[in-house]
């Protein structure tokens, strides 16, 4: 059970009586005897915490989302302390073991794992998630509307029936390819949903797990050889890692990569709708600024993050044929040259 919040004591001028605060609303002093709203624990020190799993292009762009608007609400580099594990599960339990002793105002959790793992210490410590694509679905919260975990944030809930659809204006495919590690929730619930919209508009699929990243080769070979003309990659770290294997064979095989993520773009796939990852960073913390300001936690809904625009790989473009004529969209289209 989580333990009860503690009552703040805040001591405004000589001979005024102590006005108690308690839960999100209570402020601290600082040493001009002034309270201020951002030490919402009362220890009169104000600290927050950020968390990543991993660091990959679209993680180290939503930390500093995160981080560049803090700064802008305030806050000093001394007061933000960065934690990434290095997609070691032993090292994310000391972290989150660490910001969940109490002196921690609030922590931010970049994507899926780290916040699972936040979410279930029921700690105290408010946590504000950023790009969680199924918050509801990973057991991070039961209700979108009414957060009830001591957790609230944003959701890339990824287009899937959008990509496919730009997908199948720009290169028509009669058999896709799915490829996930099925050891992500996140991706798995992606997965699941592009076979079930694939089922609904009658076109033939194939999946294919991938591990680790070393599995990334045969699960991609495996794919081609059962005669895919187009390939979706959900947002999967482990199948990240492995992404330019599985993009040079696609592009020596000319079949077209669609993903969920402007970074895996970058990395050589062909295109996707993207959330601007460093626009959803900023977007997290306005949410946690509502909390600052006197919100409890399980009043401020959780908000999924829509598109912002369409990314396409210039060079894997040029060597699938297509001209930037044949990108069918109503979104801007960026183009990505590397």
């Amino acid at each position: 059970m989580r333990k009860m919040k503690k009552v703040l004591s805040v001591l405004l001028t000589v001979g005024m009586v102590a006005t108690a605060f308690t839960g999100c609303g209570g402020n601290g002093s600082n040493s001009s005897g002034k309270t201020d709203s951002k030490d919402t624990n009362g220890d009169g020190k104000v600290k927050v915490g950020v968390v990543s799993m991993i660091e990959n292009g679209a993680f180290t762009d939503m930390r500093d989302g995160i981080i560049d608007e803090l700064k802008a609400q305030g806050y000093e580099d001394s007061q933000i302390e960065y934690k990434c594990a290095a997609g070691d599960s032993t090292a994310l339990t000391t972290i989150v073991t660490n910001m969940t002793d109490g002196t921690y105002d609030m922590v931010f959790t970049i994507a899926t794992p780290p916040t699972q793992a936040m979410v279930n210490t029921e700690t105290d410590t408010p946590v504000f998630f950023c790009a969680v694509s199924a918050p509801v679905a990973a057991g991070v919260i039961t209700d979108m509307d009414k957060p009830d975990k001591n957790a609230t944030g944003t959701s890339n809930a990824i287009p899937v029936s959008d990509i496919i659809d730009f997908a199948q204006s720009v290169t028509p495919a009669k058999k896709v390819g799915i490829i996930y590690s099925g050891n992500e929730d996140n991706a798995t619930n992606t997965a699941k949903q592009c076979e079930e919209y694939l089922d609904k508009t009658s076109v033939e699929y194939v999946e294919k797990t991938a591990p680790t990243s070393n599995d990334v080769e045969s699960a991609t070979n495996a794919l081609v050889a059962e005669g895919v003309d187009m390939i979706f990659i959900p947002n999967d770290s482990i199948i990240q890692d492995g992404i330019s294997t599985l993009t040079d064979i696609c592009k020596e095989k000319k079949i077209p990569t669609y993903c969920s993520s402007a970074t895996t773009v970058v990395s050589g796939c062909f295109a996707t709708l993207a959330i601007d990852d460093k626009g959803i960073g900023k977007k997290t913390v306005d949410i946690a600024m509502d909390y600052v300001n006197g919100k409890k936690v399980e009043d401020i809904p959780a908000q999924v993050v829509g598109i912002d625009y369409c990314t396409v790989n210039k060079a894997t473009m040029e060597v699938l044929g297509i001209s930037e004529d044949n990108i069918k969209t109503d979104y801007e289209v960026k183009l990505i040259e590397n």
